[in-house]
């Protein structure tokens, strides 16, 4: 850890400091922790009482402040209870970034059951597999997913009685598909009438640190999604790590407005999905906690975010490094005023250099940084800012005070500083396994050692590199995507021989999919076709932009695996030779 770090770091974790570290026995397994974080986001919820009307929440033209979120949440965590909701059952939650989304969330976790964010750009048969993986026994819905899902629930009958609430949705189109889900145990409801007026209080419910409070679905090596399973613990601990992240830096490297003295209030733009661990637990927690007004965006354009940084005095901006692009290449950013951010955070794919060096340019008075996290370690685990991202632009940073990391040889033995190995992650922020699926659980969880799946490696100031992923997954825009669950697709077209779904590296996305399709002989197939087979089983963002014929058996080694960095290496070399 360079110099400049050591110190601050030591001096924040000291004894008696807001981040002070303690050692905690968690199940089998000894951690550091945050001694100061909240016990349960039941906990991080009741501080709101404190903001009283100050604005929490604008969407459009709506403003929505803490205390009337306080007023919803109540009414809305009582009319789960009403429902017959209990600790631990689960209650879905599918639509674009609403603010709906946000009172259904703290509804839950305030009455300890368990938020299932279902990605919003999921299919009608990839939501349904969500809906029956968790056994949801109430999903909230706005109404293009309600459109979507209403085919597949009328085909499945539920152990019990369920209810879809809908938001936002019309009334002709409401009581269309109520009538035809009812045949199959399906009540449907209009999300306002679950909010009825002077609930002031919440149900008193107790809850654990431990206490289960979110599955998020994650794509992997296998062609379903897996449920993650996130306890209050891991993340209230993912908080702590964002405020101590920031604390740090603040410290280490003071900007020209600390040293000025310039104070503005917290104003967030929330332009990733709450329904990624990202949006969820790295945006909307923290800042509910620190008071922050949150700027929801239903859908990322790069224009309309730069219009709100300036309506909206917008301090922090980020997501993934995509985005961040996008708003540096908009033309409209040299039109707006942008003053106002003092800081852009990205992670969730790699961020390449060259964005550093725009954001410095254009954005001079804000910290950049750079994290690295899995929906398996409840958002960050790394973090690299300030000079040390100037300096080391390629790195993800160091482990979080409270996170170990390994680089992992296949023997299992630890690799050397500059020697790849699979990196392997244990903390209070690692959550404990996969919902209802010992085998995953088992396959990358080791004594409380999480195996990422990344290739990496450790400089000698143990700062994190990421080379290349062991696990056979791409990340287009901080979306994870299964190959095999798109090439099981494509072998499904039955001019398909061979396939490889590989990915090339993108400017914008990080990586764009792409499959490599041996053809039986005598057999045509247009890239288009196949795209539109893909399109019609798959969400848009796993159809392949790139389709490559290959005429020769697709390369193996000794054990059949399909070579695929040697795959990677012709095709990039075949795009930039057209």
């Amino acid at each position: 850890m360079p110099s400049v770090l050591q110190p601050v770091t030591a001096e924040l974790i000291a004894p008696g400091q807001q981040f002070e570290l303690q050692n905690l026995t968690i199940g089998a397994n000894s951690y550091r922790t945050w001694k100061n974080a909240p016990g349960s986001l039941r906990e991080i919820f009741d501080r709101t009482e404190i903001f009283g009307d100050a604005t929490y929440l604008v969407y459009q033209d709506e403003r929505i402040s803490y205390s009337q979120l306080r007023q919803e949440v109540a009414s809305l965590s009582q009319a789960f209870i009403d429902l017959g909701i209990v600790k631990g059952d689960r209650i879905a939650i599918a639509m674009r970034n609403l603010p709906e989304w946000v009172t259904a969330f703290w509804a839950t976790v305030a009455i300890g059951a368990i938020v299932v964010p279902l990605n919003a750009w999921w299919t009608s048969a990839e939501l349904a597999y969500g809906v029956d993986d968790c056994d949801a026994k109430v999903l909230i819905l706005d109404q293009e997913r309600l459109e979507r899902i209403a085919g597949e629930l009328t085909r499945r009958t539920a152990v019990g009685e369920r209810v879809v609430a809908v938001v936002r949705c019309q009334d002709d189109v409401l009581l269309r598909h109520a009538a035809r889900l009812r045949q199959s145990k399906v009540k449907v409801l209009d999300f306002k009438s679950l909010i009825i007026p002077n609930r002031q209080r919440l149900p008193n419910i107790d809850i654990d640190p431990d206490d289960p409070a979110t599955i998020f679905y994650t794509s992997g090596t296998t062609a379903n999604p897996k449920g993650v399973l996130g306890t209050h613990r891991n993340i209230c601990t993912n908080m702590m790590s964002m405020f101590f992240i920031a604390a740090r830096n603040t410290r280490a490297y003071p900007s020209n407005r600390d040293q000025t003295g310039e104070k503005t209030a917290n104003s967030y733009l929330l332009s990733v999905p709450l329904f990624h661990a990202t949006g969820c637990h790295a945006i909307l927690i923290p800042n509910t906690f620190s008071g922050a007004k949150i700027v929801m965006m239903r859908r990322w354009n790069p224009e309309q975010a730069l219009e709100l940084i300036e309506r909206e005095s917008i301090t922090s901006f980020g997501g993934v490094p995509t985005m961040v692009f996008q708003v540096l290449s908009s033309p409209d950013l040299a039109y707006r005023n942008t003053t106002s951010v003092k800081t852009i955070g990205y992670g969730g794919a790699p961020a390449p250099p060259e964005l550093l060096r725009r954001i410095v340019k254009h954005f001079p008075l804000s910290r950049p940084s750079n994290g690295y996290g899995l929906t398996e370690t409840s958002a960050v685990a790394t973090m690299n800012a300030g000079e040390d991202y100037l300096s080391k632009p390629d790195s993800a940073g160091p482990a979080l005070p409270i996170v170990d990391i390994r680089c992992v040889r296949q023997d299992g033995t630890d690799a050397e500083p500059y020697e790849t190995g699979e990196l392997w992650i244990k903390g209070p922020n690692v959550v404990a396994g996969y919902w209802n699926n010992s085998d995953a659980t088992q396959a990358v969880f080791t004594n409380g050692w999480f195996h990422s799946g990344d290739l990496a490696y450790l400089d000698d100031e143990r700062y994190v590199y990421i080379v290349d992923r062991a696990k056979d997954i791409l990340i287009r825009g901080g979306e994870n995507i299964s190959s095999i669950e798109i090439e099981n697709v494509i072998f499904e077209h039955q001019a398909v021989a061979d396939v490889a779904v590989i990915g090339i590296a993108d400017l914008v996305f990080g990586e764009e999919v792409a499959a490599v399709v041996r053809l039986h002989p005598q057999t045509w197939l247009d890239p288009e076709e196949l795209r539109k087979h893909v399109a019609s089983r798959l969400a848009g963002f796993k159809v392949p932009k790139y389709v490559f014929f290959y005429d020769a058996e697709l390369p193996r080694n000794p054990a059949g695996k399909i070579l695929k960095r040697q795959l990677r290496l012709e095709m990039t070399t075949k795009l930039t030779q057209s």
